[in-house]
Parts: C-alpha cells; sequence; structure tokens
C-alpha cells in the first residue's frame, strides 16, 4: 500500500508541475499532458495499459513530429518564408501544426505526423492504408484546416503530410490533393513547391500572422 501510494504521489507531482510551452508541437504535448492524468500515470507506472493512455502516446508522438518538423524547416525563415507553428483557426478549437507562405505568396498547410514504422503507408482503391488498416479518415483534420486557412485569407492554400515513420510506397504519395512526403524530404519539396507556383494579389503572410495566432 506504502508503495502505491508513494508511485501515486509521484504521478500526481508530475502531472500537476508540467506547463505547457509554446512553439511547434505545444498543442499535441499539452492534449498528451491532459490526457495523462495521476491514474493514467499511475497505471503507466505499474505496467498496466489503458485506452487514455495509448492516445497520450499518439498525441506525444505528433508533438515530437512537429517539433523535429520545426526544425528541418528552419532555413526556409532565412529564404524569405513566412513560418507559423501551432496556430489557432478562428471560431473554433482546432490547430494547424505549420503554416507557411513562400516569397511569392504561395500558401502552405502543412500537417506533421509520426506513426509506426511497423507498416508501410499506401494508397489502395482511393482509401490510405497503414498496414492493413485504413487511416484515410486521419487526413480530414488537415481538409478541415485547409479549407479553412484558404476562407480565411481569402486564397488557395496546398494540404501537405509531413509523414515520420512509415515508409512510403513510391517515396511519395497523392490522395485526393493531399500530398504525403516522407519528413526528410519536406525542406526540398517545399522549395520544389516555391520555384512552381506564384500567388496573385497581396502577400499574405502578414495577414496568416494577424489572423492565426498562437494556440
Amino acid at each position: 500500500m506504502t508503495l502505491v501510494l508513494a508511485l501515486a504521489a509521484v504521478a500526481a507531482t508530475a502531472w500537476c508541475v508540467l506547463q505547457r510551452q509554446p512553439g511547434a508541437g505545444s498543442s499535441a504535448a499539452a492534449q498528451a499532458r491532459r490526457l495523462r492524468s495521476p491514474v493514467v500515470r499511475l497505471a503507466d507506472l505499474v505496467g498496466i495499459q489503458t485506452a487514455r493512455g495509448r492516445e497520450a502516446d499518439q498525441w506525444a508522438a505528433g508533438a515530437v513530429g512537429e517539433k523535429r518538423t520545426k526544425a528541418r524547416i528552419k532555413p526556409l525563415t532565412r529564404e524569405g518564408w513566412t513560418v507559423l507553428h501551432d496556430r489557432a483557426l478562428p471560431v473554433t478549437s482546432a490547430n494547424v501544426d505549420h503554416l507557411l507562405v513562400s516569397p511569392a505568396g504561395v500558401v502552405i498547410v502543412l500537417d506533421s505526423k509520426k506513426w509506426a514504422a511497423s507498416d508501410p503507408l499506401t494508397v489502395e482503391s482511393g482509401r490510405l492504408m497503414h498496414g492493413n488498416s485504413d487511416v484515410t479518415d486521419r487526413l480530414n483534420g488537415l481538409r478541415r484546416q485547409t479549407r479553412t486557412v484558404a476562407r480565411t485569407l481569402g486564397c488557395p492554400a496546398i494540404p501537405l503530410v509531413s509523414m515520420e515513420g512509415p515508409a512510403l510506397v513510391g517515396g511519395g504519395l497523392v490522395l485526393d490533393g493531399i500530398r504525403i512526403i516522407p519528413a526528410d524530404s519536406i525542406l526540398p519539396v517545399l522549395r520544389s513547391i516555391a520555384r512552381r507556383h506564384r500567388a496573385v494579389g497581396e502577400h499574405p503572410g502578414a495577414r496568416a500572422a494577424l489572423l492565426f495566432p498562437r494556440k
């Protein structure tokens, strides 16, 4: 009993002292911490898996992926890009992992994902498959985010996924206009998009920073 109480005290203390840090991955990390209540942390400590614990692990992995993407695309700021991380969408509680505007005004909504590397990622009959699991619906959030960004800024927005973990058959995938690329290829792909596309009208970078505040 004494050991259980001690473990519970450790779990509760850890849950209380963790504070949300701003920047890429902060929203995902905060959600992981909310899910890891003292009871869930105690279960983790004694080796008991829970649904909330598994969900927290997914959010924590997402936070790691976002931070790694931030590091990968950091050189873009020196090349004239507007680079915004973990930005809130208007009206909803949702957020955009990375909102980018190229020097020529092209808007890109970049979603960081870090999934298990045990199974490859493929597109089969119009469905996104992670091994034998249909994960098509896990792109719905990016679809909604891209529509909201485009509507708010009054210009087209390009959805893009930076995928870390699973192998992508063919080196990259496209599903319903959403391009999925390996995380370590994100920088050259973004630069390629910037070379091939050019926006018309006012550069939306300053408006994006104003209309999509930090989460």
